[in-house]
């Protein structure tokens, strides 16, 4: 399903979409080519900026330019193929985003609270070890999905309710609720949404208590919660409006 049957809309969401698409692959690019030329942004900060300026490069290209292309040709179709390999990317770069957002709360409160042991703390290695843990836990998280995607949903001739193949969207076609099914969801969201929450708000609480009346120390923070409000507060709106839907529409599921 696309955003809109109006065909006079068509032009416009395209141009809409293409604009963002390019403003947001060049912001990023700027931000990575800024870190890796400056010799005074060679810290762990800018290193996992960087990072996550890649990451949303690839997160936003797995959807927006199948979208446009969709718009502009009136095709909706994607082979099954597909489906599985777009949501591979999702998950792995969206869980990529998670982790690496997590690590920079690390590092804000390792930079607050141990401020003379910081470039301890913090050497190359051990940012490295960081980011190859990020990636490796993001693609064992998305294969995980395709084991459960392949093992209970039959894709063939179906309608998806979305302009893309979300994950939350593809699961909620089974009307069946096995419990492995469940267990594994449920165990997948607390190891990759929960508990990257809960240490983010540990980190930052310490944060706050630490520097509890500096008011310029804390504002350095205002950044990071900002994103963490950002990208958090969409995902989770995206994922309880998938709920309600499923809720919906599992009411004409054979019993």
């Amino acid at each position: 399903m696309g955003l809109s049957e109006d065909t006079e809309l068509q032009p416009m969401l395209s141009g809409i979409f293409l604009s963002m698409y390019l403003i947001t692959v060049l912001g990023n690019l700027l931000i990575i080519l800024a870190v890796n030329c400056d010799p005074h942004l060679h810290t762990p900060m800018y290193f996992f900026l960087s990072k996550l300026s890649l990451v949303d490069i690839c997160f936003i290209s797995t959807t927006v330019p199948k979208m446009i292309v969709d718009i502009q040709t009136h095709n909706r179709i994607i082979s099954h193929v597909g489906c599985l390999t777009k949501i591979s990317f999702l998950i792995i770069f969206g869980c990529i985003g998670y982790m690496l957002l997590t690590v920079m709360a690390y590092d804000w409160f390792v930079a607050i609270c141990q401020p003379l042991h910081y470039s301890v703390i913090m050497n190359p290695r051990l940012c490295a070890m960081l980011a190859f843990a990020s990636y490796l836990l993001s693609l064992l998280d998305s294969q995980l999905h395709n084991l459960i995607v392949l093992e209970f949903v039959y894709l063939k001739d179906i309608e998806i309710s979305s302009f893309f193949c979300e994950p939350t969207v593809i699961l909620n076609l089974d009307c069946s609720e096995t419990v492995a099914k469940t267990i594994i969801t449920y165990c997948l969201g607390m190891i990759f949404a929960f508990f990257p929450i809960l240490l983010q708000n540990c980190c930052l609480y310490s944060e706050n208590h630490f520097i509890s009346g500096r008011y310029k120390a804390f504002s350095t923070c205002g950044s990071h919660l900002s994103v963490v409000c950002l990208f958090y507060g969409t995902a989770i709106e995206q994922y309880l409006e998938s709920v309600v839907s499923n809720s919906s529409r599992q009411g004409g599921c054979p019993q």
